[in-house]
Parts: C-alpha cells; sequence; structure tokens
C-alpha cells in the first residue's frame, strides 16, 4: 500500500523540475529603454562686441632733454606734478652759454670790419675781387655760426610744449647731462581727453575694429564707475613681445585724471553680429575647451555629434558649427547612452 503512494509523487517531483529547467533556459528578448528629454536647436544673432583689457596711458609721452650738454641748475618739476603749455621746467648753467654768444658776436664784429676795409681797398685798386669775396664769404660764415649759437642757446631751457604731468623726474639740480640725455618723462593731457587705454586684440578682433567705434571701459580704480571711450588709433603692425595687435581708446574721463599704468578692461562696440547656434548647456558631453559632443536624434535613435563652441552665457552655450537649425538634441540622461540604446522621448 505504501509503494503505490510514493510512485505517483516521484513523478509529480520529475515533471515540476522540468517545467522549471524550461522556464530558465527561456531567453531574455526585451532591452532596457533609456528615457530621455530633447530640445530644438536654436538660431540667435548675437553682436560680435570685443572684450579687452590693457594699461592706461596718455596720448602723447614725450622724453625732454636739453639740445646740448651742461650743468643743470634746475628742475622745477616734481614727479606726478601736472603743469601748463609754457611752463618753464628745467634749464642748464648759462655761464658757458654767455661766453659762446659773446665769443660769435664778437667774431661777426671782426668779419664786418675785414669786410669793409676789403671793400675800400678794392675801390682804391688795392684789393683784388677775390679778395673782397672771401671776406664777404667770411662775415657770412660768421653770422651763421653766432645764430647756431643762438638756437642753442635756446635749447638750454625746458618749456613745456603742451599740458601735462611728469611721469618720471631723471636727473636733478648739478647733475651734468649731454645732448640729447633724458631729463623729463612726461605724459601730455589736454582737457583731461587725452587719456588712452592701449589694449591687445587678435588678428580677427583687430581686422574687425574700425577707427571711431565706441567703446565702455571700467578701470580698476574706479569700481563701479563707467567710462565712454572710442577707438582712437590702431597700430599696424602685431607687438612681438606681447604677441597682439595694439589698439588705443581714447577716454572720457570728465573730471577723473586716472594714474598712467592703471588696469582697465574695455568693451567695444563693432555693430556687427553674428548668427549662433545655441543649445542647453547640460546637454553637453565630454567638453574640452571649445570643443565638446551632443546626442541628436536621428531616425529615432541617438547620434553622437561633434561641436565648437563659440561662447558661454549663463546656462546657454553658442555654437559655432557641428549642429543645424531645428536639430534634436538630447537634454538629459546623455551619460547612460551609447548609439546603441533604446530610447523613449519624453516631455
Amino acid at each position: 500500500m505504501n509503494k503505490t503512494i510514493t510512485i505517483p509523487l516521484f513523478s509529480l517531483f520529475l515533471i515540476i523540475s522540468c517545467k522549471d529547467e524550461k522556464k530558465e533556459v527561456k531567453p531574455f528578448e526585451t532591452a532596457d529603454v533609456i528615457a530621455v528629454k530633447t530640445a530644438a536647436v536654436n538660431s540667435l544673432a548675437l553682436g560680435s562686441d570685443i572684450n579687452a583689457s590693457g594699461l592706461v596711458t596718455t596720448e602723447n609721452e614725450t622724453t625732454y632733454s636739453f639740445k646740448i650738454g651742461g650743468v643743470v641748475s634746475g628742475v622745477y618739476v616734481e614727479e606726478g606734478q601736472f603743469f601748463r603749455k609754457g611752463q618753464l621746467l628745467a634749464t642748464l648753467d648759462e655761464t658757458e652759454i654767455r661766453a659762446g654768444l659773446n665769443q660769435s658776436d664778437l667774431n661777426v664784429q671782426k668779419n664786418e670790419r675785414d669786410y669793409k676795409r676789403a671793400t675800400n681797398l678794392y675801390k682804391d685798386s688795392v684789393y683784388t675781387l677775390e679778395q673782397v669775396q672771401n671776406t664777404r664769404t667770411g662775415l657770412d660764415i660768421a653770422r651763421r655760426q653766432k645764430d647756431a649759437v643762438a638756437f642753442n642757446a635756446r635749447y638750454a631751457k625746458i618749456y613745456a610744449t603742451a599740458d601735462g604731468f611728469v611721469s618720471q623726474k631723471v636727473v636733478n639740480k648739478g647733475e651734468i647731462v649731454g645732448p640729447g640725455s633724458p631729463v623729463l618723462m612726461i605724459n601730455e593731457t589736454s582737457h583731461n581727453n587725452n587719456y588712452l587705454l592701449k589694449v591687445g586684440l587678435t588678428d580677427t578682433e583687430w581686422a574687425s575694429t574700425k577707427i571711431g567705434q565706441k567703446a565702455v571701459v571700467t578701470l580698476d580704480g574706479y569700481p563701479g564707475k563707467k567710462f565712454d571711450a572710442f577707438v582712437f588709433r590702431k597700430s599696424q603692425a602685431a607687438d612681438m613681445a606681447l604677441g597682439s595687435f595694439q589698439v588705443e581708446l581714447k577716454l572720457m574721463m570728465n573730471e577723473s585724471k586716472p594714474a598712467v599704468g592703471m588696469f582697465g578692461k574695455a568693451e567695444i562696440k563693432t555693430g556687427q553680429s553674428e548668427d549662433f547656434n545655441v543649445i542647453p548647456y547640460n546637454s553637453l558631453l565630454e567638453a574640452d575647451g571649445n570643443k565638446a559632443f551632443v546626442y541628436v536624434i536621428e531616425n529615432k535613435k541617438v547620434k553622437k555629434r561633434p561641436i565648437t563652441i563659440a561662447r558661454f552665457e549663463n546656462d546657454k552655450v553658442f555654437v559655432k558649427d557641428g549642429l543645424q537649425k531645428d536639430d534634436q538634441i538630447v537634454i538629459s540622461n546623455s551619460a547612460y547612452l551609447n548609439e546603441q540604446s533604446a530610447i523613449k522621448i519624453i516631455k
């Protein structure tokens, strides 16, 4: 009786086991689907204003010096001091200069007497015409020498040729200087409108900058203030030391007087605009400098596409190339995707 019960139970166990084995070998037929959000690529015209930085200077930087050498008898300004046009700034000792003037004057008087005597003797047929002409030449030479000495004497004093201030005082009273040796380094100003900001630009920026274009300048020495400016001069050669092209902006300082060498930032209004494709910042992959990738929807699949970035602005990315207007790009779950991923677009 017990034997008849055991056989059916064993058979039942085998049947269940076979069903379980069939269930385990059944293949998994469905892949994971990743939900993503997308956005269309928009086009936006962006003003191509130029941002640059540089140092404050003035329109004319000049080195004042004496034409002749001598002993400095006085320097009447100090570093940082402002002066007016025509103001006496420095002088040489005039002892040697006055002696030279007296000597040249005496030489002229002697040659005048010689010429007068030669003329009278020529009338009496004692001197030849050649002798008269030679004395006349000697008189002319003496007069020109006197003019040269008088000219040099005028440049034994330094007068300001324009309003400005002293940026560096090179010599002091009692020092001996040679002809043309620097005495004062000055920066000219005129009604406070001769201040410049020298900035360095790339070759592309330099080409898009025109004389007269307006700009807005901020200076570190005047926090919170903005100064109007315009493009005043453009260099026609690159600065080999800096590796950039120099552009000078004339500042409208009103009553402010900045120090030479003060750091400033400028935004030059070029009046030009350029169309860019704009995408959200969170759509970028593997960004490196101006290179990055995004996922684009193509035939209900994702395609990894390289792009070139023009600039960033808050949470927007301005794309130079790599995308077309109205391309659908992935803006969520990009880190979990590859080009074989199954996707579901959600809103």
